[in-house]
């Protein structure tokens, strides 16, 4: 049997993964608080296994209260449980001593899993906050940077003008509206001026 404690702000959250759980061959839920100093009581004199730990709490919160249960229940097992999908509050809540993250719109199973794997002495990340962890490790591409000539020029490009008309606008010559343009499809990436135009666009240059 895993004893489960549910460290949560909202009674009405608690009552629903009380019923939840206790629904659930093999899982119990032995209590609840709405605080950190209310838990730090409870856990004093009773056994939990896997304690389900919000983030928003009054006072302290659960980024701040894990690294203290970890340290006062070392075999206690910890699962961040909250609405937050910033990759930073997991990433911290992994930091300070959990053993996975589980948002508040997991599903059923999802959450029995975390549970089950936590106790397992298992990382345990639900589907959906590894998705966010894998996007957020994502390289991110970097926008060039275009001095203000190419911007001009850019944007004129951008309108459908020709090079000639580009030069006679800014009063340049052809053939430095052509080195611009060159310039640009190398900064950009690209190989022509519709898709020039197009990663311009995506990256908000015009």
């Amino acid at each position: 049997m895993i004893n489960v404690f549910i460290i949560d702000d909202h009674p009405m959250v608690i009552e629903g993964i009380k019923a939840l759980l206790n629904a659930t061959d093999g899982i119990t839920v032995i209590g609840s608080a709405t605080d950190a100093f209310a838990a730090m009581d409870f856990l004093k004199s009773n056994n939990a296994d896997v304690v389900l730990l919000d983030i928003n709490l009054p006072e302290v919160s659960g980024l701040d209260l894990c690294p203290e249960l970890k340290a006062k229940f070392p075999n206690i097992k910890i699962l961040g449980f909250s609405t937050f999908k910033e990759r930073s509050f997991i990433s911290r809540m992994i930091a300070q001593g959990a053993s996975g993250y589980v948002l508040k719109s997991a599903s059923q199973e999802e959450l029995i899993e975390a549970i089950q794997q936590a106790q397992a002495g298992k990382m345990y990340l639900s589907m959906e906050v590894a998705q966010i962890m894998v996007q957020a490790e994502a390289p991110q591409p970097q926008i060039p940077i275009l001095t203000t000539r190419e911007k001009e020029v850019l944007a004129l490009i951008a309108e459908g003008l020709t090079n000639n008309q580009i030069a006679a606008q800014l009063y340049i010559s052809p053939l430095t509206v052509d080195s611009h343009r060159k310039n640009l499809l190398a900064k950009l990436g690209v190989k022509n001026t519709a898709a020039m135009i197009k990663m311009a666009l995506e990256y908000q240059l015009i």
